[in-house]
Parts: C-alpha cells; structure tokens; sequence
C-alpha cells in the first residue's frame, strides 16, 4: 500500500540558499556557515523592497538551472553586478530561506522585475503563494547524502593548497624546528618514496607517542622575509613547502664502544617517510608538526572597516605578477581585524607622465583604476593570504588594495 503526502516544497534547497552556502574547508566544506548581524540586517531590508534594477548584472538571466560545476561566486556574479554581495540576493528570497545554507544542481532560479526592483525566486507563482509538491513514499528506505552535492563557495581546488602548504614563521622559529640529516645510501635528493633521518633537540625532539596516530610532518625550506612595501617593516618570514613526511621510528640513543673498547653513547636520529614532495628535498630541510585539520568557512564580504593595504609578494617562487586565481599575501592580518571571506578591490597604479599640450609640460599622475578583487582566505597576525578573484590586468607587489564599492 502506498500512502500520498502533499506539503509545502522544502525551504532547505531552495535556491537562494546558494549565496550563503559560503562554506569551504580542506578538503570538504563544513555546514552551518556564520552570517553575521549586519547581514542579517541587510537581507531582511532587501527582503522588504527588492533590489534596485541597477544592482543587477546585464547578463542576469530570467531563469537559471543550477548545474554540476557552478560555485556561489559564479551564480551570485551572474545576477548582481559585485559577486560578493550575497546577503542582497538572499534577501531578494527571504522568506523562501529558512536554513540558507545548502544548494544542489538541478535547482531552478527564476528572476522577477517589477516596479523597478528585483526579486529572485526558487518557483513561478502567479498569486505568491508556494505551490504545493507532491512526494509518493514507498515501503523502503533509502538514504542519501545531501551536503556532499551541495556547491561550494569556489572551485576547492584553488584553495586547498594554500591551506597547507604555505606558513609564516619568526625569525627563530624555523631554524629551532627538527632538520632532515641525512637519506639512505647518501643520496643528495629526497623524493616521495625515499626514507630519510631527523633530528631535532629539546621540545622539538621527534618523539612517537605510541598512542597516537602516525605522526605527521611538513617539510619546508628557507625563510624569506616578508617586508611592507610601505614601511619596510618584517611582518614575517614565508616558509617554502617542500612536501610531507610521516615519522618511523623515534629519535634514541644507544651504548656502544669505540674502536678502543671505550664506552659511549651513539645518538640515533628518528626515522622518516617521505610520502609527498612538491619538490626535491634535501639534508637540512625543517620539519613543522601537520597541524589538525580545520574546517574553515567563507562568507565573502567586504571589510566594515576602511581598508588601505598593499600586496606584498606573489606566492610561488620566480614569480613577479599574479593573474586570475593566484594568490598574493597582503600586509593587513588578524592585528588589523582582517578576516576570512574579506573582499577587496585591487587599484592599479595610475602612470606618471607629462601633459605634452602644456607649453610648461607639467607632470601629471592619472587616477588609480580598480583592476579586479580579492579574498582573503589565511590569516596570520600581520599578513594574510588572498586569492585573485578577477582580475583586468596583471598584479604585482606594492598594489593598493581598499574596500570594494559598489
């Protein structure tokens, strides 16, 4: 016997529900993103009027099926003119969005113009009321995962990296962690694969706590010091990732005797697999405990405060300007309130130059022009770490960074 349930369509996947879903992690996205106050507040204001004509972007679309692929910035940029304005958008859907935090593909999107303002709806309604949807349950169960289909904030894969492989150290920092000391068969090299030897001293001494998982390291290399390209202050020093490895067996000593009979102690260093390289590593390397995974989540918004920053370097190494979907590390971090999901508009310098029709060529400096955005996805106490989001023409250190306008 089958029984028939008729009720309201779920608000859970509603459509809307997209452009607050802005939650990534490493590797997969957490539930449940914040969505602050001023949000909140902001959304329900739009709820009540729309949003103005002029908010919205030329190529917004009637309607939209979401498909396998899209992220929320990619939908949210294809109806409003700033991607990042989210809570504008989920207010345009307010009362359709009781947890505005899952979408999947196959979702519709319908887009409602009238009396100059805009609405986004997840169905056609002739009279406003929410059409009722008929669900036939059979005697069976069946499960089904529904957060794993859900889209992401953006492509995963552009991020996941930097969530591991860069870091920022003190000065000391790095030069007291464990060091690779030597590899099998004396080889210079080190490679995914190779089995190495570590040492370390004092607390940094590698030490197996055999009721613990395999313990886990990352390699890195060198230092470089990060300066303000403003004020030539150090804000810190970037270590270069090199790969990972797994600890063996524990640093010990042992009793021996020399070639004269004499006693002493020989000190075995802790043994090591490499099972990642990014590259070659080699002897004198440092080794960082892999710190717990965290599940960190991005609402993309643009600083409440003023924002007057600049790039500082772009991550990677012989690399002078950064193009769409690189990162950068910018000199604002958590000392200056910098968060996670932070927009920011990139300024271009404008060309220094002489006004050839004046007859007393006067020297001329030409506006700054917005180049494209970026968000912050690290941070760190005085830098952070952003990725570019779009972007008109190359970036380098030194660029202006501000809060992004409307």
């Amino acid at each position: 016997m089958m029984a028939k349930f008729t009720f309201a369509a779920q608000p859970t996947r509603t459509a809307l529900a997209l452009l607050t879903s802005t939650l990534l992690a490493l590797p997969l996205w957490a539930q449940n993103p914040p969505v602050t106050a001023g949000q909140k507040a902001t959304a329900a204001q739009v709820a009540q009027t729309g949003v103005p004509l002029s908010e919205l972007s030329p190529r917004a679309p009637d309607s939209y099926r979401v498909k396998q692929g899209d992220t929320l910035w990619d939908i949210s940029g294809l109806f409003l003119r700033t991607a990042w304005r989210w809570p504008e958008l989920w207010g345009m859907n307010l009362d359709d969005i009781k947890n505005p935090h899952l979408i999947y593909p196959g979702q519709m999107l319908y887009l409602e113009r009238r009396d100059g303002r805009a609405t986004l709806r997840t169905r056609l309604s002739a009279n406003g009321e929410p059409p009722l949807v008929t669900y036939r349950l059979s005697p069976r169960t069946r499960t089904e995962r529904l957060a794993d289909d859900a889209l992401p904030t953006l492509k995963s894969h552009l991020l996941e990296p930097f969530l591991a492989e860069p870091i920022i150290v003190d000065e000391n920092e790095l030069n007291a962690a464990p060091r690779l000391v030597a590899a099998q068969e004396g080889r210079v090299l080190i490679t995914k694969g190779d089995r190495a030897y570590a040492r370390g001293q004092g607390d940094a001494a590698l030490i197996d706590d055999p009721h613990e998982q395999q313990k886990a390291y990352r390699v890195f290399r060198n230092a470089t010091p990060l300066r303000d390209p403003t004020t030539g202050e150090v804000l810190g020093y970037e270590a270069q990732y090199v790969g990972r490895a797994l600890l063996v067996r524990s640093e010990s000593t042992q009793a021996s005797t020399d070639a004269d009979g004499n006693p002493r102690t020989d000190i075995i260093p802790a043994t090591v697999d490499i099972v990642a390289a990014k590259e070659e590593m080699r002897v004198g390397d440092r080794l960082l405990p892999e710190p717990k995974r965290e599940f960190i989540s991005y609402v993309p918004h643009a600083p409440l405060n003023p924002v007057d920053a600049r790039i500082v370097s772009v991550y990677g190494n012989a690399v002078a300007n950064a193009g769409q979907n690189q990162v950068v590390v910018i000199n604002r971090g958590t000392r200056d309130g910098t968060e996670n999901g932070h927009v920011m508009a990139i300024l271009k310098d404008g060309a220094r130059l002489i006004d050839r029709t004046d007859g007393e060529r006067t020297e001329l400096k030409l506006p700054n022009e917005r180049n494209g955005l970026l968000m912050v996805f690290r941070t760190f106490e005085k830098v952070s770490y952003a990725l570019v989001l779009e972007i008109t023409d190359g970036v380098k250190v030194g660029d202006r960074l501000v809060n992004p306008h409307r």
